[in-house]
Protein backbone atom coordinates (compact mmCIF):
# COMPACT_ATOMS: atom_id res chain seq x y z
CA UNK A 1 0.00 0.00 0.00
CA UNK A 2 1.23 3.56 -0.62
CA UNK A 3 2.61 5.42 2.34
CA UNK A 4 -0.06 7.91 3.54
CA UNK A 5 2.66 10.28 4.56
CA UNK A 6 3.71 10.54 0.93
CA UNK A 7 0.23 11.43 -0.35
CA UNK A 8 -0.21 15.00 -1.67
CA UNK A 9 -1.71 17.48 0.77
CA UNK A 10 -5.29 18.59 0.13
CA UNK A 11 -4.57 21.94 1.80
CA UNK A 12 -3.45 24.68 -0.56
CA UNK A 13 -0.03 26.17 0.17
CA UNK A 14 -1.72 29.55 0.61
CA UNK A 15 -5.41 29.71 1.35
CA UNK A 16 -5.28 33.48 0.89
CA UNK A 17 -4.04 33.06 -2.67
CA UNK A 18 -6.75 30.51 -3.35
CA UNK A 19 -9.77 32.18 -1.82
CA UNK A 20 -9.06 35.87 -1.42
CA UNK A 21 -8.48 38.71 -3.85
CA UNK A 22 -8.59 42.33 -2.64
CA UNK A 23 -11.69 44.03 -3.99
CA UNK A 24 -11.10 46.93 -6.39
CA UNK A 25 -13.53 48.50 -8.88
CA UNK A 26 -10.81 48.65 -11.52
CA UNK A 27 -11.13 44.87 -11.87
CA UNK A 28 -14.40 45.44 -13.70
CA UNK A 29 -12.50 46.77 -16.71
CA UNK A 30 -10.28 43.66 -16.71
CA UNK A 31 -13.39 41.52 -16.95
CA UNK A 32 -15.12 43.71 -19.54
CA UNK A 33 -12.04 43.59 -21.79
CA UNK A 34 -11.75 39.82 -21.39
CA UNK A 35 -15.43 38.94 -21.79
CA UNK A 36 -16.79 41.77 -23.98
CA UNK A 37 -13.62 43.19 -25.45
CA UNK A 38 -14.84 43.60 -29.03
CA UNK A 39 -17.98 45.49 -28.05
CA UNK A 40 -18.23 49.29 -27.91
CA UNK A 41 -17.50 50.47 -24.38
CA UNK A 42 -17.30 54.25 -24.87
CA UNK A 43 -18.99 56.75 -27.17
CA UNK A 44 -17.62 60.30 -27.00
CA UNK A 45 -18.88 62.44 -29.84
CA UNK A 46 -17.62 60.89 -33.07
CA UNK A 47 -15.08 58.71 -31.23
CA UNK A 48 -15.79 55.15 -30.16
CA UNK A 49 -13.64 52.65 -28.30
CA UNK A 50 -14.14 48.97 -27.62
CA UNK A 51 -13.52 47.62 -24.14
CA UNK A 52 -10.17 46.21 -25.28
CA UNK A 53 -9.18 49.65 -26.55
CA UNK A 54 -10.38 51.32 -23.36
CA UNK A 55 -8.38 48.84 -21.28
CA UNK A 56 -5.25 49.54 -23.32
CA UNK A 57 -5.64 53.31 -23.01
CA UNK A 58 -6.13 53.07 -19.24
CA UNK A 59 -3.07 50.88 -18.68
CA UNK A 60 -1.01 53.27 -20.79
CA UNK A 61 -2.35 56.21 -18.81
CA UNK A 62 -1.21 54.39 -15.66
CA UNK A 63 2.22 53.77 -17.16
CA UNK A 64 2.61 57.41 -18.10
CA UNK A 65 1.41 58.77 -14.75
CA UNK A 66 3.25 56.49 -12.32
CA UNK A 67 6.75 58.07 -12.68
CA UNK A 68 5.23 61.59 -12.65
CA UNK A 69 3.02 61.00 -9.60
CA UNK A 70 5.68 59.64 -7.27
CA UNK A 71 3.03 58.05 -5.07
CA UNK A 72 0.96 61.23 -4.71
CA UNK A 73 -2.64 61.80 -5.94
CA UNK A 74 -3.48 62.76 -9.52
CA UNK A 75 -6.17 65.41 -10.06
CA UNK A 76 -8.39 65.67 -13.13
CA UNK A 77 -10.39 68.73 -14.17
CA UNK A 78 -12.56 67.71 -17.10
CA UNK A 79 -16.20 67.47 -18.15
CA UNK A 80 -17.89 64.12 -18.81
CA UNK A 81 -15.49 62.96 -21.53
CA UNK A 82 -13.49 59.79 -22.10
CA UNK A 83 -10.59 61.43 -20.23
CA UNK A 84 -12.32 61.48 -16.86
CA UNK A 85 -13.67 57.98 -17.46
CA UNK A 86 -10.16 56.70 -18.28
CA UNK A 87 -8.84 58.37 -15.13
CA UNK A 88 -11.13 56.21 -12.98
CA UNK A 89 -8.99 53.23 -14.05
CA UNK A 90 -5.65 54.65 -15.14
CA UNK A 91 -5.00 56.68 -12.00
CA UNK A 92 -5.62 53.80 -9.53
CA UNK A 93 -3.60 51.46 -11.80
CA UNK A 94 -0.73 53.94 -11.42
CA UNK A 95 -0.96 53.17 -7.71
CA UNK A 96 -2.24 56.58 -6.58
CA UNK A 97 -5.59 58.10 -5.55
CA UNK A 98 -7.81 60.01 -7.99
CA UNK A 99 -9.01 63.54 -7.23
CA UNK A 100 -11.82 64.44 -9.64
CA UNK A 101 -12.24 68.22 -9.38
CA UNK A 102 -15.58 70.01 -9.61
CA UNK A 103 -15.61 71.84 -12.95
CA UNK A 104 -17.59 74.83 -11.66
CA UNK A 105 -15.24 75.90 -8.90
CA UNK A 106 -13.35 79.19 -8.82
CA UNK A 107 -9.57 79.33 -9.16
CA UNK A 108 -9.02 79.79 -5.41
CA UNK A 109 -11.11 76.70 -4.67
CA UNK A 110 -9.28 74.59 -7.26
CA UNK A 111 -5.96 75.78 -5.84
CA UNK A 112 -7.03 74.79 -2.32
CA UNK A 113 -8.00 71.27 -3.44
CA UNK A 114 -4.74 70.77 -5.33
CA UNK A 115 -2.76 71.94 -2.31
CA UNK A 116 -4.75 70.07 0.33
CA UNK A 117 -4.71 66.78 -1.59
CA UNK A 118 -0.99 67.20 -2.39
CA UNK A 119 -1.77 66.46 -6.04
CA UNK A 120 1.32 65.64 -8.10
CA UNK A 121 -0.29 65.96 -11.53
CA UNK A 122 -3.26 67.89 -12.90
CA UNK A 123 -4.85 66.62 -16.11
CA UNK A 124 -7.22 69.23 -17.50
CA UNK A 125 -9.46 69.90 -20.45
CA UNK A 126 -8.46 72.85 -22.70
CA UNK A 127 -11.74 74.58 -21.87
CA UNK A 128 -10.28 75.24 -18.41
CA UNK A 129 -6.99 76.79 -19.53
CA UNK A 130 -7.68 80.19 -17.96
CA UNK A 131 -9.00 78.67 -14.73
CA UNK A 132 -5.95 76.40 -14.42
CA UNK A 133 -3.54 79.27 -15.16
CA UNK A 134 -5.08 81.23 -12.31
CA UNK A 135 -5.22 78.29 -9.89
CA UNK A 136 -1.63 77.17 -10.44
CA UNK A 137 -0.33 80.73 -10.12
CA UNK A 138 -1.62 80.70 -6.54
CA UNK A 139 0.51 77.72 -5.52
CA UNK A 140 4.12 77.71 -4.40
CA UNK A 141 4.60 74.13 -5.63
CA UNK A 142 2.02 73.53 -8.38
CA UNK A 143 1.43 70.04 -9.75
CA UNK A 144 2.68 68.92 -13.14
CA UNK A 145 0.18 70.07 -15.74
CA UNK A 146 -1.01 67.81 -18.59
CA UNK A 147 -3.37 69.34 -21.12
CA UNK A 148 -5.95 67.11 -22.80
CA UNK A 149 -5.29 66.82 -26.51
CA UNK A 150 -1.91 66.27 -28.10
CA UNK A 151 -0.05 66.31 -24.77
CA UNK A 152 -2.40 63.78 -23.16
CA UNK A 153 -2.35 61.48 -26.18
CA UNK A 154 1.45 61.72 -26.35
CA UNK A 155 1.63 60.61 -22.71
CA UNK A 156 -0.39 57.51 -23.53
CA UNK A 157 1.43 56.74 -26.78
CA UNK A 158 4.86 56.86 -25.16
CA UNK A 159 4.02 54.84 -22.05
CA UNK A 160 4.41 51.17 -21.29
CA UNK A 161 1.19 49.58 -19.96
CA UNK A 162 0.99 49.41 -16.16
CA UNK A 163 -1.57 47.63 -14.03
CA UNK A 164 -1.07 48.01 -10.28
CA UNK A 165 -3.74 46.65 -7.96
CA UNK A 166 -4.00 47.16 -4.20
CA UNK A 167 -2.88 44.59 -1.65
CA UNK A 168 -5.19 46.24 0.89
CA UNK A 169 -8.75 46.67 -0.37
CA UNK A 170 -9.35 49.43 2.18
CA UNK A 171 -6.49 51.52 0.84
CA UNK A 172 -7.19 54.96 -0.58
CA UNK A 173 -8.83 54.92 -4.03
CA UNK A 174 -10.09 58.49 -4.41
CA UNK A 175 -10.58 61.78 -2.60
CA UNK A 176 -13.81 63.66 -3.28
CA UNK A 177 -14.26 67.18 -1.96
CA UNK A 178 -17.50 68.37 -0.41
CA UNK A 179 -19.15 71.53 -1.66
CA UNK A 180 -17.63 73.65 1.08
CA UNK A 181 -20.74 75.79 1.51
CA UNK A 182 -20.05 76.41 5.20
CA UNK A 183 -16.26 76.69 5.07
CA UNK A 184 -13.33 74.94 3.47
CA UNK A 185 -14.32 71.81 1.51
CA UNK A 186 -13.43 68.51 3.17
CA UNK A 187 -11.63 65.71 1.37
CA UNK A 188 -13.78 62.58 1.62
CA UNK A 189 -11.67 59.43 1.39
CA UNK A 190 -12.98 56.44 -0.61
CA UNK A 191 -11.45 52.98 -0.45
CA UNK A 192 -11.32 50.28 -3.14
CA UNK A 193 -13.65 47.91 -1.27
CA UNK A 194 -16.38 50.50 -0.82
CA UNK A 195 -16.36 51.57 -4.47
CA UNK A 196 -16.36 47.93 -5.67
CA UNK A 197 -19.40 47.09 -3.55
CA UNK A 198 -21.22 50.33 -4.30
CA UNK A 199 -20.81 49.63 -8.02
CA UNK A 200 -22.36 46.18 -7.49
CA UNK A 201 -25.33 47.82 -5.79
CA UNK A 202 -25.81 50.29 -8.63
CA UNK A 203 -25.73 47.50 -11.23
CA UNK A 204 -28.32 45.56 -9.27
CA UNK A 205 -30.73 48.37 -8.45
CA UNK A 206 -30.69 50.07 -11.86
CA UNK A 207 -30.77 46.90 -13.95
CA UNK A 208 -27.58 47.49 -15.94
CA UNK A 209 -26.77 44.72 -18.45
CA UNK A 210 -24.46 44.33 -21.47
CA UNK A 211 -27.27 45.69 -23.64
CA UNK A 212 -27.62 48.88 -21.56
CA UNK A 213 -26.57 52.30 -22.87
CA UNK A 214 -25.76 54.76 -20.10
CA UNK A 215 -25.86 58.50 -20.83
CA UNK A 216 -23.60 60.62 -18.61
CA UNK A 217 -26.00 63.34 -17.44
CA UNK A 218 -24.54 63.12 -13.91
CA UNK A 219 -21.10 64.72 -13.43
CA UNK A 220 -18.41 62.04 -13.08
CA UNK A 221 -16.61 64.27 -10.58
CA UNK A 222 -19.59 64.10 -8.21
CA UNK A 223 -19.00 61.20 -5.80
CA UNK A 224 -17.09 59.57 -8.67
CA UNK A 225 -20.34 59.67 -10.62
CA UNK A 226 -22.09 57.68 -7.86
CA UNK A 227 -19.61 54.89 -8.74
CA UNK A 228 -21.22 54.47 -12.19
CA UNK A 229 -17.86 54.76 -14.05
CA UNK A 230 -17.22 51.36 -12.49
CA UNK A 231 -20.82 50.08 -12.41
CA UNK A 232 -21.49 50.59 -16.13
CA UNK A 233 -18.22 48.81 -16.94
CA UNK A 234 -19.03 46.00 -14.50
CA UNK A 235 -22.16 45.33 -16.57
CA UNK A 236 -20.16 45.71 -19.82
CA UNK A 237 -22.71 48.33 -20.87
CA UNK A 238 -21.92 51.32 -23.10
CA UNK A 239 -20.81 54.68 -21.69
CA UNK A 240 -22.14 57.64 -23.72
CA UNK A 241 -20.23 60.76 -22.72
CA UNK A 242 -21.94 64.13 -22.47
CA UNK A 243 -19.57 67.07 -21.88
CA UNK A 244 -22.39 69.57 -21.37
CA UNK A 245 -25.88 69.06 -20.02
CA UNK A 246 -28.00 70.33 -22.89
CA UNK A 247 -31.61 69.03 -23.06
CA UNK A 248 -31.60 69.14 -26.88
CA UNK A 249 -28.48 66.98 -27.00
CA UNK A 250 -29.87 64.67 -24.32
CA UNK A 251 -32.97 63.96 -26.39
CA UNK A 252 -30.87 63.51 -29.57
CA UNK A 253 -28.66 60.93 -27.87
CA UNK A 254 -31.66 59.20 -26.33
CA UNK A 255 -33.06 58.67 -29.81
CA UNK A 256 -29.89 58.10 -31.84
CA UNK A 257 -27.78 56.08 -29.39
CA UNK A 258 -30.61 54.07 -27.87
CA UNK A 259 -30.05 55.32 -24.33
CA UNK A 260 -31.54 53.07 -21.65
CA UNK A 261 -30.15 54.58 -18.44
CA UNK A 262 -29.21 57.98 -17.03
CA UNK A 263 -28.91 59.74 -13.67
CA UNK A 264 -29.23 63.26 -12.32
CA UNK A 265 -30.62 65.66 -9.75
CA UNK A 266 -34.33 66.58 -9.81
CA UNK A 267 -33.45 69.71 -11.79
CA UNK A 268 -32.14 67.42 -14.54
CA UNK A 269 -35.53 65.69 -14.57
CA UNK A 270 -37.17 69.07 -15.07
CA UNK A 271 -34.80 70.01 -17.89
CA UNK A 272 -35.56 66.76 -19.70
CA UNK A 273 -39.27 66.68 -18.95
CA UNK A 274 -40.02 70.19 -20.19
CA UNK A 275 -37.52 70.45 -23.03
CA UNK A 276 -38.90 71.51 -26.38
CA UNK A 277 -37.89 68.11 -27.82
CA UNK A 278 -39.61 66.11 -25.06
CA UNK A 279 -42.12 63.56 -26.30
CA UNK A 280 -43.34 60.21 -24.96
CA UNK A 281 -41.12 57.27 -25.79
CA UNK A 282 -42.53 54.38 -27.84
CA UNK A 283 -44.77 52.08 -25.78
CA UNK A 284 -42.20 49.26 -25.89
CA UNK A 285 -39.36 51.43 -24.56
CA UNK A 286 -38.57 52.61 -21.04
CA UNK A 287 -35.57 54.60 -19.79
CA UNK A 288 -34.46 53.90 -16.25
CA UNK A 289 -33.38 57.02 -14.42
CA UNK A 290 -32.01 57.45 -10.92
CA UNK A 291 -32.35 60.81 -9.19
CA UNK A 292 -30.97 62.21 -5.96
CA UNK A 293 -29.73 65.36 -4.30
CA UNK A 294 -33.16 66.57 -3.23
CA UNK A 295 -36.59 64.96 -2.97
CA UNK A 296 -38.27 65.03 -6.42
CA UNK A 297 -41.80 66.32 -6.37
CA UNK A 298 -44.64 63.92 -7.16
CA UNK A 299 -45.58 66.29 -10.01
CA UNK A 300 -42.26 65.87 -11.84
CA UNK A 301 -42.33 62.10 -11.22
CA UNK A 302 -45.76 61.89 -12.83
CA UNK A 303 -44.52 63.89 -15.83
CA UNK A 304 -41.49 61.64 -16.28
CA UNK A 305 -43.72 58.59 -16.08
CA UNK A 306 -45.89 59.97 -18.87
CA UNK A 307 -42.77 60.35 -21.05
CA UNK A 308 -41.70 56.74 -20.45
CA UNK A 309 -39.05 57.21 -17.74
CA UNK A 310 -38.98 54.82 -14.80
CA UNK A 311 -37.50 57.01 -12.05
CA UNK A 312 -35.90 55.61 -8.90
CA UNK A 313 -35.24 57.99 -6.05
CA UNK A 314 -31.83 57.59 -4.40
CA UNK A 315 -30.38 59.16 -1.29
CA UNK A 316 -26.81 59.65 -0.20
CA UNK A 317 -23.95 62.07 0.28
CA UNK A 318 -20.36 62.49 -0.80
CA UNK A 319 -19.47 60.65 2.41
CA UNK A 320 -21.45 57.56 1.29
CA UNK A 321 -20.13 57.06 -2.26
CA UNK A 322 -23.34 58.61 -3.51
CA UNK A 323 -26.55 56.57 -3.12
CA UNK A 324 -26.64 54.68 0.19
CA UNK A 325 -30.44 54.36 0.11
CA UNK A 326 -33.11 54.08 -2.53
CA UNK A 327 -36.87 53.82 -2.85
CA UNK A 328 -36.84 50.08 -3.53
CA UNK A 329 -40.02 49.49 -5.52
CA UNK A 330 -42.44 46.84 -4.27
CA UNK A 331 -44.51 44.91 -6.85
CA UNK A 332 -47.67 45.31 -4.77
CA UNK A 333 -47.50 49.05 -5.52
CA UNK A 334 -47.94 48.42 -9.26
CA UNK A 335 -51.74 48.47 -8.96
CA UNK A 336 -51.85 51.92 -7.38
CA UNK A 337 -52.78 54.99 -9.40
CA UNK A 338 -50.09 57.30 -10.77
CA UNK A 339 -50.42 59.91 -8.02
CA UNK A 340 -50.08 57.33 -5.25
CA UNK A 341 -47.08 55.76 -6.97
CA UNK A 342 -45.43 59.17 -7.33
CA UNK A 343 -45.87 59.87 -3.61
CA UNK A 344 -44.21 56.56 -2.77
CA UNK A 345 -41.39 57.15 -5.26
CA UNK A 346 -40.58 60.48 -3.63
CA UNK A 347 -39.50 58.68 -0.45
CA UNK A 348 -35.83 57.99 0.18
CA UNK A 349 -36.56 54.37 1.06
CA UNK A 350 -34.20 51.78 2.46
CA UNK A 351 -30.52 50.91 2.36
CA UNK A 352 -29.16 49.55 -0.92
CA UNK A 353 -28.11 45.90 -1.09
CA UNK A 354 -24.64 46.47 0.32
CA UNK A 355 -25.64 49.08 2.94
CA UNK A 356 -26.41 48.62 6.59
CA UNK A 357 -29.97 49.43 7.60
CA UNK A 358 -30.37 53.18 7.90
CA UNK A 359 -31.43 54.68 11.20
CA UNK A 360 -33.37 57.81 12.10
CA UNK A 361 -32.27 58.87 15.54
CA UNK A 362 -33.40 61.35 18.16
CA UNK A 363 -31.09 63.80 19.91
CA UNK A 364 -30.34 61.22 22.62
CA UNK A 365 -29.16 58.66 20.03
CA UNK A 366 -32.20 56.38 20.24
CA UNK A 367 -34.24 55.34 17.21
CA UNK A 368 -37.44 57.24 16.54
CA UNK A 369 -40.66 55.21 16.24
CA UNK A 370 -41.70 54.06 12.77
CA UNK A 371 -44.84 56.18 12.75
CA UNK A 372 -44.16 58.41 9.73
CA UNK A 373 -44.41 61.46 11.97
CA UNK A 374 -41.64 61.59 14.56
CA UNK A 375 -38.58 63.24 13.09
CA UNK A 376 -34.92 62.56 13.74
CA UNK A 377 -31.55 62.69 12.01
CA UNK A 378 -30.67 60.07 9.40
CA UNK A 379 -27.57 58.07 10.37
CA UNK A 380 -25.60 55.60 8.24
CA UNK A 381 -22.70 53.17 8.51
CA UNK A 382 -21.25 50.29 6.50
CA UNK A 383 -18.96 49.41 3.60
CA UNK A 384 -20.09 52.40 1.54
CA UNK A 385 -19.28 55.01 4.14
CA UNK A 386 -16.05 56.99 3.87
CA UNK A 387 -12.75 56.19 5.55
CA UNK A 388 -12.91 59.72 6.96
CA UNK A 389 -11.92 63.25 5.98
CA UNK A 390 -8.40 63.68 4.64
CA UNK A 391 -6.08 65.13 7.31
CA UNK A 392 -9.05 66.16 9.47
CA UNK A 393 -9.55 63.72 12.35
CA UNK A 394 -11.58 66.23 14.35
CA UNK A 395 -14.19 66.62 11.60
CA UNK A 396 -14.25 62.85 11.11
CA UNK A 397 -14.91 62.24 14.81
CA UNK A 398 -17.61 64.91 14.89
CA UNK A 399 -19.38 63.40 11.88
CA UNK A 400 -19.44 59.89 13.38
CA UNK A 401 -19.31 60.23 17.18
CA UNK A 402 -20.49 56.67 17.86
CA UNK A 403 -19.66 54.81 14.65
CA UNK A 404 -22.76 56.09 12.85
CA UNK A 405 -22.32 58.89 10.31
CA UNK A 406 -24.65 61.81 11.00
CA UNK A 407 -25.96 63.05 7.68
CA UNK A 408 -27.46 66.33 8.89
CA UNK A 409 -30.74 65.37 7.19
CA UNK A 410 -34.03 65.21 9.06
CA UNK A 411 -36.43 62.35 8.28
CA UNK A 412 -39.14 60.02 9.49
CA UNK A 413 -39.57 56.24 9.32
CA UNK A 414 -42.83 54.86 7.96
CA UNK A 415 -44.47 51.70 9.24
CA UNK A 416 -43.07 49.74 6.27
CA UNK A 417 -39.51 50.73 7.26
CA UNK A 418 -39.05 53.25 4.46
CA UNK A 419 -37.37 56.53 5.37
CA UNK A 420 -38.66 59.83 4.08
CA UNK A 421 -36.53 62.97 4.11
CA UNK A 422 -38.25 65.95 5.64
CA UNK A 423 -35.46 68.53 5.47
CA UNK A 424 -31.85 69.41 5.98
CA UNK A 425 -31.43 70.35 9.62
CA UNK A 426 -30.32 73.84 8.58
CA UNK A 427 -33.32 74.22 6.24
CA UNK A 428 -36.05 73.61 8.82
CA UNK A 429 -38.03 76.83 9.27
CA UNK A 430 -38.97 77.66 12.86
CA UNK A 431 -41.81 80.16 12.67
CA UNK A 432 -43.49 81.26 15.88
CA UNK A 433 -42.33 78.06 17.57
CA UNK A 434 -43.71 75.83 14.80
CA UNK A 435 -41.36 73.72 12.68
CA UNK A 436 -42.00 73.91 8.93
CA UNK A 437 -40.27 71.50 6.55
CA UNK A 438 -39.14 73.46 3.49
CA UNK A 439 -39.35 70.30 1.35
CA UNK A 440 -43.05 69.92 2.12
CA UNK A 441 -43.76 73.48 1.03
CA UNK A 442 -41.61 73.10 -2.10
CA UNK A 443 -43.51 70.01 -3.18
CA UNK A 444 -46.83 71.79 -2.73
CA UNK A 445 -45.57 74.65 -4.92
CA UNK A 446 -44.32 72.19 -7.53
CA UNK A 447 -47.85 70.85 -7.92
CA UNK A 448 -48.80 74.14 -9.58
CA UNK A 449 -48.99 73.64 -13.34
CA UNK A 450 -46.91 76.75 -14.13
CA UNK A 451 -43.97 75.91 -11.86
CA UNK A 452 -40.73 74.37 -13.09
CA UNK A 453 -38.62 74.59 -9.92
CA UNK A 454 -38.99 75.94 -6.40
CA UNK A 455 -36.90 76.59 -3.30
CA UNK A 456 -38.23 77.63 0.09
CA UNK A 457 -36.13 79.19 2.84
CA UNK A 458 -36.63 81.02 6.11
CA UNK A 459 -36.46 84.80 5.98
CA UNK A 460 -36.48 87.26 8.92
CA UNK A 461 -39.82 88.37 10.33
CA UNK A 462 -40.31 90.81 13.21
CA UNK A 463 -43.37 89.05 14.62
CA UNK A 464 -42.62 85.35 14.02
CA UNK A 465 -38.83 85.41 14.04
CA UNK A 466 -38.74 83.80 10.60
CA UNK A 467 -41.28 82.81 7.95
CA UNK A 468 -41.19 80.78 4.72
CA UNK A 469 -40.27 82.56 1.50
CA UNK A 470 -40.48 80.92 -1.93
CA UNK A 471 -38.20 81.34 -4.93
CA UNK A 472 -39.81 80.03 -8.08
CA UNK A 473 -38.82 79.37 -11.69
CA UNK A 474 -41.77 79.15 -14.06
CA UNK A 475 -41.98 76.93 -17.12
CA UNK A 476 -41.32 78.54 -20.48
CA UNK A 477 -44.47 80.29 -21.65
CA UNK A 478 -46.25 79.87 -18.30
CA UNK A 479 -47.38 82.62 -15.98
CA UNK A 480 -48.42 82.89 -12.34
CA UNK A 481 -48.57 85.56 -9.68
CA UNK A 482 -47.24 85.41 -6.15
CA UNK A 483 -50.79 85.46 -4.81
CA UNK A 484 -51.73 82.49 -6.99
CA UNK A 485 -48.76 80.47 -5.72
CA UNK A 486 -49.53 81.29 -2.09
CA UNK A 487 -53.22 80.45 -2.48
CA UNK A 488 -52.26 77.22 -4.22
CA UNK A 489 -50.14 76.15 -1.23
CA UNK A 490 -52.89 77.08 1.23
CA UNK A 491 -55.23 74.61 -0.45
CA UNK A 492 -52.74 71.83 0.37
CA UNK A 493 -51.06 72.78 3.64
CA UNK A 494 -51.80 74.62 6.86
CA UNK A 495 -51.93 78.35 6.29
CA UNK A 496 -48.89 79.06 8.49
CA UNK A 497 -46.78 76.84 6.20
CA UNK A 498 -47.57 78.85 3.07
CA UNK A 499 -44.84 81.21 1.86
CA UNK A 500 -45.28 84.83 2.84
CA UNK A 501 -43.52 86.01 -0.33
CA UNK A 502 -42.69 84.62 -3.77
CA UNK A 503 -39.73 85.72 -5.89
CA UNK A 504 -39.65 84.65 -9.54
CA UNK A 505 -36.48 83.94 -11.50
CA UNK A 506 -33.68 81.44 -12.06
CA UNK A 507 -32.39 79.59 -8.99
CA UNK A 508 -28.69 79.34 -8.05
CA UNK A 509 -27.38 75.80 -8.44
CA UNK A 510 -24.32 73.68 -7.88
CA UNK A 511 -22.54 71.95 -10.75
CA UNK A 512 -24.57 68.81 -10.01
CA UNK A 513 -27.89 70.63 -10.30
CA UNK A 514 -28.66 71.03 -6.60
CA UNK A 515 -30.35 74.29 -5.69
CA UNK A 516 -28.04 76.40 -3.52
CA UNK A 517 -30.37 77.47 -0.75
CA UNK A 518 -27.46 78.92 1.18
CA UNK A 519 -27.02 81.57 -1.55
CA UNK A 520 -30.64 82.62 -1.14
CA UNK A 521 -30.38 82.38 2.64
CA UNK A 522 -27.18 84.44 2.88
CA UNK A 523 -28.78 87.23 0.88
CA UNK A 524 -32.02 87.15 2.86
CA UNK A 525 -30.24 87.18 6.23
CA UNK A 526 -27.50 89.70 5.42
CA UNK A 527 -27.05 91.85 8.51
CA UNK A 528 -29.36 89.67 10.63
CA UNK A 529 -28.54 86.81 12.98
CA UNK A 530 -30.18 83.43 12.57
CA UNK A 531 -29.88 80.34 14.74
CA UNK A 532 -29.22 77.31 12.54
CA UNK A 533 -30.71 74.15 14.05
Amino acid sequence: MPDPAAAPSLVAPSLDALSYEPLTPTAYLDRAAAAHGDRIGVVDGERRWTYVELHDRCTRLAGGLAPLAGGRPVAVLAPNTHVLLEAHYGVPWAGVPLVAVNTRLAAAEVAYILSHSKASVLIHDPSFDVLVDDALARLDAPPRRIRVGAEYESLLAGAEPLHRTPTDERSLLAVNYTSGTTGRPKGVMYHHRGAYLQAVAMVSHTGLTPSAVHLWTLPMFHCNGWCFPWAVTAAAATHVCLPKLDPTEVWRLIREEGVTHLNGAPTVLSMIAYAQEAAPLPKNRTIRMATGGAPPSPAILCRMGELGFDVTHLYGLTETYGPAMLCDWRPEWDSLDGAAQARLKARQGVGNIISCTARVIADDGTDVPADGTTTGQIALRGNNVMLGYLDDPEATAAAAPDGWFRTGDIGVVHADGYVELRDRSKDVIVSGGENIASVEVEQAIMDHSAVLEAAVIAVPDERWGEVPAAYVTLRDGASATAAEIIDHVRTRLARFKAPKSVTFGDLPKTSTGKIQKYVLRDKAWAGAARRIN
